[in-house]
């Protein structure tokens, strides 16, 4: 019986990847960069200092990460305090859901907690969550399970009675070590093969994983 429900942020309760990745695409091709989607992709779920890494990898060791980490992130919050957060098709169903089974909902997010902070203000959904465990709250990102298993400690609920809520590959790794329902709904990365056995709902958006899950 699901006693807890853990979600991650950027790509499932939120369209903020595509925001992300439209900013690095401009800054990139301003730049001279030759960047694409596939290198953006390579990005997705990890926390900066692996980010830092394969853009070192792939631009040279020289490449200004952190100027560009920086300016990204201004034109981020501009674009959102002008448009609001684009939420993902669900998110605002599947958190009712889930307040009214009774379950302890958390958030497991890579992203800093000053961010996590301002886009759960901004889109209105703070009052959801009981606990936030954010990227400076563990030592290992996903798809370490250390994420997840705080969440679930955080939440007093045992990590098989949770389900973990997940858009990218490293993500359900992740949740899939800490021993959590699975629950994917792929943004830009489809499940690989390796991944499908470690995935126990494949949804396609989260009111399908609410109704499948809580019917």
């Amino acid at each position: 019986m699901l006693k807890g429900a853990i979600f991650d942020m950027d790509g499932l309760l939120f369209d903020t990847e595509r925001l992300v990745y439209e900013n690095w695409q401009a800054m990139m091709d301003k730049a001279g960069y030759a960047y694409s989607i596939e290198d953006f992709k390579q990005t997705v779920g990890k926390r900066k200092l692996e980010v830092q890494n394969f853009y070192f990898s792939r631009f040279g060791a020289d490449f200004p990460y952190w100027e560009f980490a920086d300016r990204g992130r201004e034109r981020y919050k501009k674009r959102v305090l002008t448009e609001g957060i684009p939420m993902k098709k669900g998110a605002a169903y599947i958190l009712e859901r889930c307040r009214k089974k009774g379950l302890k909902i958390a958030l497991a997010t890579s992203t800093s907690r000053k961010t996590t902070e301002f886009n759960l203000r901004l889109a209105g959904i703070s009052r959801y969550f009981d606990v936030l465990v954010c990227g400076e709250d563990v030592k290992n990102g996903k798809p370490h399970p250390e994420v997840f298993l705080t969440a679930a400690e955080r939440l007093g609920v045992p990590p098989e009675e949770c389900a973990a809520f997940e858009d990218s590959i490293n993500g359900i790794k992740s949740a899939h070590a800490a021993g959590n329902v699975t629950v994917m709904v792929p943004d830009f990365l489809q499940p690989t093969e390796e991944l499908r056995p470690m995935i126990d709902f494949l949804c396609a958006d989260l009111n399908e994983a609410a109704d499948r899950l809580f019917s």
